[in-house]
């Protein structure tokens, strides 16, 4: 009888980008306990200690290192770090995202530094980890994209709140959906498979919603409510595990229905 596939990341060195916000706290939390040789990167060194002595205390390990995916040369020092210490790359897990901007009318500069990050950032990281892997003959790349990336902005949704809908993020989550599908193509050869989650509305208890948003968007899920960012991350581990080895250039989306409908 042939073996199942394995769920587990046991062996696996997998870097995750953005780990300080609700939903990155969350996807560390899930391959930390997936048993995964886990680095996570951001800018934000404080937060990522924090994050590590959350793990710690619940009995998983997670290293942290610093990176600014705003700048090529910072993303091949991580790497390059990353490959003299674990000797191999097995995934990454892009989730940093930059929230510049505030509204259809906020300056330009803005827009240009959202797409530093969301864009031109995103690019790099995947090419610099991307490219690591081709000597290997694998690995697994997952993008963490959003609902927002397939569908238009319905502004029933905001009336009455003081919720921001800026226009870059449905730009970019929109493009990464898209570029996840020629990447995966571009390293498919290379056994290198790349995918991409789209989460819908994620409650968050750091920053709770308006409560005519919470009940809005409920109504147009299936499920009738937001996510639980812990929701997300069985998912990704599925990703980045060996049991999904024929699964690439796939937008995985987590949504309660939203989009189904």
């Amino acid at each position: 009888m042939p073996e199942a596939p394995s769920f587990s990341l046991a062996g696996k060195v997998i870097v995750q980008f953005g780990g300080t916000g609700v939903l990155g706290r969350s996807l560390a939390a899930a391959l930390a306990e997936a048993k995964a040789t886990l680095i996570v990167a951001s800018r934000n060194r404080t937060s990522l200690a924090n994050l590590a002595d959350e793990q710690r205390a619940l009995g998983y390990t997670v290293h942290i290192d610093e990176v600014d995916i705003g700048s090529e040369a910072s993303l091949h020092a991580l790497r390059d770090r990353i490959l003299d210490t674990h000797g191999r790359i097995d995934g990454i897990v892009f989730n940093a995202v930059s929230r510049p901007m505030k509204s259809y009318d906020a300056d330009l500069k803005d827009w240009r530094s959202s797409m530093d990050v969301n864009a031109t950032g995103f690019f790099a990281t995947v090419r610099a980890f991307g490219d690591a892997m081709v000597g290997q003959k694998s690995g697994s790349i997952v993008n963490i994209a959003s609902q927002m990336g397939t569908i238009g902005m319905n502004p029933w949704l905001y009336e009455e709140t003081p919720m921001p809908v800026p226009p870059d993020y449905f730009f970019h989550k929109g493009g990464m959906i898209n570029l996840t599908r020629y990447l995966a193509s571009h390293y498919g050869s290379h056994n290198i498979r790349v995918n991409v989650v789209s989460p819908g509305g994620i409650a968050n208890p750091d920053q709770p919603q308006a409560e005519a948003f919470v009940t809005r968007y409920g109504k147009m899920t299936m499920l009738g409510r937001l996510a639980h960012a812990r929701e997300i991350g069985g998912s990704v581990v599925f990703l980045l595990s060996d049991a999904s080895t024929y699964l690439t250039g796939t937008n995985i989306a987590i949504d309660g229905g939203y989009t189904a409908k």
